[in-house]
């Protein structure tokens, strides 16, 4: 008589032949990766790794000495250029000092007085201790009249007809411009000479035909 099987050992068995094949095949995984990682990361010679090493370190002192160079040029301008911000709203104090003066010298009821003469000549001296400080910091005043028309520097604001200049001569000189070190502060707001116009001329020559 056979023995019957239990239907519980024979599902006990197959779990087991399951297990033991997925071990197998874990195995089998674990064993090609260790492979390909063993390829991966192949072993390098004495000299491989010393030229590596030089690589780093040629890259490394490349970048330290690039930050060098730009902290260097930062704290330069820095240094120059520091007072940029504050020399040009310091601008102000001359062109209220020169406004000042306009007025003044405008007042009818002041024209002629002590009292004129005075002031103005203290603004004049506040005036030029100004000048003296900001060229002290190697802030100075822009040439203008008499000289031609620089667009880098004067700023054409207007033109007035004069025969006697060469065209784009600046011949007046509306607001002063001043740079600091080679850096441009403002520029000058100027005017400029310009020829005078046919119709002018025409009826300059009729006028004289006609005297």
């Amino acid at each position: 008589m056979e023995k019957e099987e239990n239907p519980t050992e024979t599902k006990e068995q197959e779990f087991s032949e399951e297990q033991e094949k997925n071990l197998n095949e874990n195995s089998t995984i674990n064993e090609s990766s260790e492979k390909v990682e063993k390829n991966d990361l192949k072993e390098l010679t004495p000299e491989e790794k010393i030229l590596e090493l030089e690589d780093k370190l040629t890259r490394t002192f490349a970048e330290m000495e690039n930050q060098r160079r730009r902290f260097e040029k930062e704290k330069e301008d820095a240094f120059e250029y520091g007072g940029y911000s504050f020399a040009k709203e310091a601008l102000n104090l001359i062109d209220n000092l020169e406004r000042s003066k306009q007025v003044l010298e405008n007042d009818d009821k002041l024209k002629g007085s002590d009292a004129l003469k005075k002031t103005l000549e203290h603004l004049n001296v506040i005036n030029k201790d100004l000048i003296s400080i900001f060229e002290k910091n190697n802030i100075k005043s822009i040439e203008s009249l008499n000289k031609k028309l620089d667009p880098n520097f004067h700023q054409a604001m207007m033109e007035i007809e004069d025969d006697t200049k060469e065209p784009g001569t600046i011949i007046q000189e509306i607001q002063k411009g001043f740079t600091i070190k080679d850096r441009l502060l403002r520029p000058s707001l100027v005017s400029v000479s310009k020829k005078t116009s046919k119709k002018e001329e025409n009826t300059k020559e009729n006028k004289e035909n006609t005297e």
